[in-house]
């Protein structure tokens, strides 16, 4: 099948089929070409797959181009690692030729990239594989940095020493995205930092002994750096005296610090409000340096001590608190987490190497109050899983909080976008509130580099939107960002550039590249904006729910700062993969089940029918059991379009299709079914519940097909005549119903729905797929026929519940054997069945059926619960047995020719006879 798609050119022809209809574009968040695809990608393709084919099938021109993000840290590290510069001492911007690294790293993606493509199309996914969007491509980087210079020419970059998330095994800053939190023990610490001024109220009670400020901290390390303590200003405070010494903490906290202690004899000194505590000084438990208490209303007294100690250079809010302070931003950790020289007793030890030394010198000098394990979450690289650090470097940013740029995105959350499931905007708003300033840069090779520029005489930085613009024209018309270390920044800049401080002519380049989610951010620009076939913004994006601090984050960001409006019209949101018993997989639990496992045994449908089996807003499950029960399922779908098929091999439509007169009354039932069938699951398609389809069509095979109407119609499809009228009104139906469901289920079930295709008689499109779904007549729909058979199924089920007693008391084998009376009924049921009665035999499958005679008896006597005063009575059936059709009749053997056969048979086989 993927051959003859191949050949067939199946998206050209959905695109040229679709040419005329109103555009419809799902926008691609782009996979990373790294290694082989898993069981997420599965999720993720396949939904997408679903929701353009079922849109192209209800009638839009739904185009899709995949993309994939080709920049950023993991194919860098995979490139290190096979070049052995994946060493801690190793400068990795300076280790090699960029240009040659960049080269590596390319080539590296693009093996990626066809490896993950063919994967891609063995599920069936449709898209324009030729033409993928990639962001390594010379264009896409171009817009990159030209969307770059657009913030820059609203003023919203700058460039500061500010604390960010960093990785010290990756070597780079991290963006808030970017960091995963997991459970890590660590110690807790209680530090004394020794007053050296108090309030005067305190002072005087002291009587020579020593007072301290007790802060607790989770992070040791961070202790070196400490400029300051924070107290919160209308919080309560007590000076408690123990053991010889005073301590200051909050009263709220007092009586946690008290057990600390060890519960000690012990008094309460005085007391005051921290507003009082501002000004005082302290000095640090072992480094000659001198601080001051300060007010801050971030201090919490859920945990600690009610004092914090302030680290600048390692802290969100300390940064905050020493600027408004006027402290210097201090950050003694070098790029790889150890100290840097001049760090008394711990240069040169890494951050977590230092923390028990830290602990131990407090201790050393009688600045340790206590010491635990505590067990809390804690950020870790989402890359390579290590513990990250809060440290100050140089990086770049975008502003939020500027020319009201962040109220502009909130309030596009709230306006311009449909969030599905309506959480997401919830979710989204919150991350977008509450998040601090965009970190932009990384120091990495593989990337678009900053277009930005050093004055060689002053170290001036020179970052103008028109130079960016002329940079991003030479990476479009050249090699792309490659550009960048290829030439000298003489080469980049405009002719005649001069520094307007100094005036010098000499400059030096950026060495920080973009962050990768701006890169993918930008997308929308590189892709939608770009190609003829597609369209700004893009009707949909669809992704995991971690997307809303990353991708759907970036995007909207990055569009809304250059051009004030979202990327998208909708966003839907979809859950991650987890075992049976709701547990994320991984190999640690034994849990995990790779994709190469699964697709040999269970094939590309049973997966595409596992995406869409449950909510997938919510975690999917998975496990062997589920997909064994879902590969049942589908063989119930499958030998439904088999028995359907089967039964129209010698059906011609145009030769042999029966107007709605003529079919007999369940054909028109079975059809008002359908009809509903395919209005729910249409609506179930608009509305992207993928789940309710699958239920609706098996439900519909499994209960009111295969259990109903095919069991009934079998007599009529095999004993009558060729032509008989009421065979062809059977295959009509048949016919009506293969065609709905195929199309129904195609988006679905891609192969399968295709293979069956071919089969299906009449005129009809190459490929199920350039259809479009079916819409029910209105003849189809009769509310009075569904009324009245729904009655009558119900009937039908208590009479099989009656055959089966009678079946097990071995009075009759097969159905077929017995003479049913239905004896008594109540409400509306004798009138009804009265005027069914002629159908009643084929709808029981017996051969007889007789109404009333509640006195008359019967061998069995079946007494409804169900259906209070419905009584069924069951006898062996009159006659004897047709050889051909097995029914049951007293006037088999009428015919001296044919003495085995009943009163039906005979014409048929007399006909076929004289036929021959």
């Amino acid at each position: 099948m993927l051959a003859w798609w191949e050949q067939f050119g199946i998206y050209k022809r959905l695109r040229q089929v679709a040419a005329d209809r109103p555009l419809w574009i799902l926008h691609d968040g782009p996979p990373y070409a790294n290694g082989n695809i898993h069981l997420g990608h599965v999720l993720n393709k396949v939904l997408k797959d679903v929701i353009v084919k079922s849109r192209a099938m209800l009638g839009f021109n739904a185009v899709y181009v995949p993309g994939w993000d080709c920049h950023g840290l993991p194919i860098e590290h995979q490139v290190d690692k096979e070049l052995g510069l994946d060493d801690p001492a190793v400068d990795i911007r300076r280790a090699m030729d960029p240009v040659e690294k960049r080269k590596k790293c390319r080539e590296y993606a693009l093996r990626y990239i066809d490896i993950q493509r063919n994967e891609f199309k063995r599920l069936g996914v449709f898209g324009d594989w030729d033409n993928p969007y990639v962001t390594m491509a010379p264009a896409y980087q171009a817009i990159i940095a030209r969307e770059f210079g657009r913030f820059v020419g609203r003023g919203l970059v700058h460039k500061g020493l500010k604390p960010v998330h960093w990785c010290m095994h990756c070597k780079t800053a991290l963006a808030q995205a970017e960091v995963e939190y997991e459970d890590q023990r660590t110690p807790s610490v209680w530090v004394k930092f020794p007053l050296t001024s108090v309030p005067a109220e305190l002072q005087t009670k002291l009587a020579g002994r020593r007072a301290f400020a007790v802060i607790w901290t989770t992070t040791p390390w961070t202790l070196p750096a400490n400029l300051a303590i924070a107290v919160h200003p209308t919080q309560s405070y007590v000076a408690v005296e123990a053991f010889g010494e005073v301590y200051i903490v909050a009263l709220a906290r007092v009586n946690d610090f008290l057990t600390v202690l060890g519960n000690p004899q012990h008094g309460v000194l005085g007391r005051f409000e921290g507003a009082q505590l501002v000004g005082h000084t302290f000095r640090h438990p072992w480094i000659d340096r001198e601080g001051t208490i300060a007010a801050a209303d971030f201090v919490a007294m859920d945990q600690g001590t009610g004092l914090v100690h302030i680290a600048p250079g390692h802290g969100e809010e300390d940064y905050e608190l020493g600027r408004s302070l006027g402290l210097p931003i201090f950050n003694p950790v070098d790029d790889d987490g150890r100290f840097v020289p001049g760090v008394e007793h711990f240069a040169g030890l890494t951050v977590w190497e230092a923390n028990p030394r830290i602990v131990d010198h407090l201790r050393s000098v009688g600045m340790l109050v206590a010491e635990r394990r505590l067990d809390h979450t804690y950020p870790h690289c989402w890359r390579c899983k290590n513990p990250t650090l809060f440290r100050a470097t140089e990086q770049w940013f975008i502003e939020l909080d500027k020319q009201g740029f962040r109220a502009s995105v909130l309030e596009a959350i709230k306006r311009d976008v449909q969030w599905i499931p309506p959480w997401g905007e919830e979710r989204i708003y919150n991350m977008v509130a509450h998040r601090p300033e965009w970190v932009i840069s990384r120091q990495r090779v593989w990337g678009v580099p900053i277009v930005a520029f050093y004055c060689a005489g002053c170290g001036t930085l020179l970052l103008e939107e028109r130079i960016i613009d002329h940079v991003a024209r030479i990476f479009r018309e050249g090699q792309g960002a490659d550009e960048w270390y290829a030439r000298a920044a003489r080469a980049l800049l405009p002719p005649g550039t001069r520094c307007a401080k100094c005036g010098g002519d000499r400059f030096a380049k950026e060495t920080d590249i973009l962050d990768v989610w701006f890169d993918s951010g930008c997308s929308h620009a590189a892709v939608l904006e770009t190609r003829p076939e597609l369209r700004w913004p893009a009707e949909m994006y669809i992704e995991g729910s971690d997307q809303h601090r990353g991708w759907f984050q970036s995007s909207l960001l990055e569009s809304v700062g250059t051009r004030g409006a979202p990327p998208y019209k909708a966003v839907i949101t979809h859950g991650f993969f987890v075992d049976g018993e709701g547990r994320k997989m991984s190999k640690s639990l034994g849990n995990y089940i790779a994709l190469e496992e699964l697709v040999p045994k269970y094939g590309a449908e049973i997966l595409r029918l596992w995406v869409t089996s449950e909510d997938y807003t919510q975690d999917i499950r998975v496990s062997l059991e589920i997909l064994d029960r879902l590969a049942d399922a589908y063989r119930r779908i499958r030998n439904t379009f088999r028995f359907l098929l089967g039964n129209l091999s010698d059906f011609d439509p145009a030769r042999d299709r029966q107007s709605s007169a003529r079919l007999d009354e369940i054909d028109r039932w079975i059809l008002d079914r359908l009809g509903r069938l395919v209005g729910r699951v249409t609506r179930a398609y608009e509305t992207y519940e993928f789940h309710t389809v699958f239920h609706a069509v098996h439900n519909f095979c499994a209960v009111d097909l295969s259990a109903q109407y095919l069991d009934i119609i079998k007599d009529r499809l095999y004993t009558s005549a060729p032509d008989d009228p009421r065979r062809r009104a059977a295959q009509t139906t048949c016919y009506d119903i293969f065609s709905a469901l195929a199309r129904l289920m195609a988006p679905i079930l891609t192969f399968t729905a295709e293979e069956a295709w071919r089969h299906v008689p009449g005129v009809k499109a190459e490929s199920v797929h350039l259809e479009r779904f079916p819409e029910a007549p209105r003849e189809w729909l009769d509310d009075t026929l569904s009324r009245e058979w729904g009655r009558l199924l119900e009937v039908r089920r208590e009479v099989a519940k009656a055959l089966e007693t009678a079946r097990a008391q071995s009075l009759i084998g097969s159905g077929l054997e017995a003479r049913v009376r239905i004896a008594a009924a109540p409400e509306d049921l004798p009138e009804l069945l009265r005027a069914k009665r002629a159908l009643l035999p084929t709808l029981f499958i017996v051969s007889q059926v007789e109404l009333g005679g509640a006195r008359a008896s019967a061998a069995v006597r079946y007494e409804s619960q169900e259906i209070p005063g419905l009584v069924i009575g069951v006898d062996r059936a009159r006659g004897r047995k047709c050889q051909r059709c097995w029914t049951w009749s007293e006037r088999v053997g009428e015919h001296p020719e044919h003495p085995g056969l009943c009163e039906r048979c005979v014409p048929v086989v007399l006909a076929r006879g004289s036929a021959s």
